[in-house]
């Protein structure tokens, strides 16, 4: 028998999970040659970052030399908060994009690279759970939508963003703007850069410099986090701004909110402020080359130190203030070393407890009272009698 190919993929629907967090993953059941059919549960995430290096492995299909050979489909960049609402509005496309996939040249269709992303995994076989936590909530595609791609599929479209302001390129892989332009987002870094289309036009733009059609981009962004994740500091940077942090390579820091314009808040110690996302790594994970390389661009500019912003949005975009985020900060820390006080101190109590329990003199058994003289003769035998009496 011939080397494993797929035959059709179904989008079953998604699923949320909340272990180790609250996440969605896609379901899909994936057909093989050898007529076996497997489900597999992927993250959107998972499945842009297959997409990008698909297009790395095809430049012409891709359309990267020439946009009329592209062959391979469209996939929008992911949100940088995946809620739900995006999470189900997005079915449709990916139903497509998989029924497109499957049906390319075999060259692509059958590569290794499709071939081991839709493999049955360990975690798609047995998930990664927590009986404490509540079980996955199964969200189902209609059995009607699934006949058909096309029925639950609109054509792909980009985000599109409008330029808030003049922008001048300072490398050839970045893309100049003037306020008001609009562009097709096809790639969105946390970094702050993003990778922007703009008829035949395409490079890499600020993410401070755009904003949405439809208002102020907060719904993308998530919501401080003042437990804080553990990074280390990749680059070093020395404050320019009043908010900004002075760090060296090797520091150990807390990123508490993570920004689209790529200047997350991060603590150090107690203190707070904005530092280039680029040069963080999250700890514990790989130094790679790439990220290496990637460090060695500047940082994308802050949205405060933009000038003559020409926005069309009446409403500008919420800011935290860093005093807001230094309080809370402390708050939190402070909640945190409180409880763990208070257990100290309950495991104390319990510790004293059980030592007084254990010092104090055990109670001796009662000793009953010796029968009487006509209870014996009357319940006793003979032989009894002579030894007692």
């Amino acid at each position: 028998m011939g080397d494993a190919f797929i035959r059709h993929i179904d989008l079953l629907g998604y699923e949320k999970r909340f272990f180790p967090s609250q996440h969605y993953v896609y379901m899909f059941l994936v057909k093989w040659n050898d007529l076996s059919e497997k489900v597999i549960y992927r993250r959107f995430t998972e499945i842009y970052e297959f997409h990008k290096a698909l297009k790395e492995m095809f430049p012409i299909e891709s359309g990267d030399i020439n946009i009329e050979n592209r062959i391979i489909p469209h996939l929008p960049a992911p949100k940088w908060f995946d809620g739900q609402r995006s999470t189900e509005n997005r079915q449709g496309t990916l139903a497509e994009y998989c029924y497109t996939l499957v049906n390319l040249p075999h060259k692509i269709s059958r590569c290794l690279h499709v071939v081991n992303f839709f493999k049955v995994r360990h975690d798609d076989m047995n998930p990664v759970t927590d009986s404490q936590i509540k079980k996955p909530e199964v969200f189902l595609l209609p059995k009607d939508s699934k006949k058909n791609p096309t029925d639950i599929t609109s054509p792909i479209v980009l985000q599109t963003y409008r330029a808030i302001a003049d922008y001048e390129k300072s490398s050839t892989s970045e893309m100049s703007l003037k306020a008001g332009d609009m562009v097709d987002v096809v790639e969105k870094s946390e970094n702050g850069w993003w990778f922007c289309q703009m008829k035949n036009k395409r490079g890499w733009v600020p993410a401070a410099y755009l904003e949405p059609m439809d208002g102020p981009d907060e719904s993308e962004e998530q919501e401080p986090n003042y437990a804080g994740e553990a990074y280390v500091v990749r680059k070093s940077y020395t404050a320019v701004e009043e908010d900004e942090l002075t760090l060296k390579e090797g520091d150990t820091i807390e990123v508490i909110h993570k920004l689209l314009d790529g200047w997350w808040v991060i603590r150090k110690d107690e203190t707070t402020g904005y530092y280039p996302s680029m040069y963080l790594q999250k700890a514990g994970e790989v130094n790679t080359s790439a990220k290496s390389e990637q460090r060695n661009r500047s940082a994308p500019p802050r949205r405060s130190t933009i000038r003559n912003v020409k926005s069309i949005h009446k409403q500008g975009r919420k800011q935290i203030s860093q005093e807001t985020y230094r309080t809370n900060s402390k708050k939190y820390i402070q909640n945190q070393q409180n409880m763990r006080g208070n257990s100290q101190n309950k495991a104390s109590v319990i510790i004293e407890k059980n030592e007084a329990e254990d010092n104090k003199p055990k109670a001796q058994p009662a000793v009953p009272p010796r029968p009487s003289k006509d209870l014996i003769l009357n319940r006793c035998t003979e032989s009894t009698w002579r030894k007692i009496l």
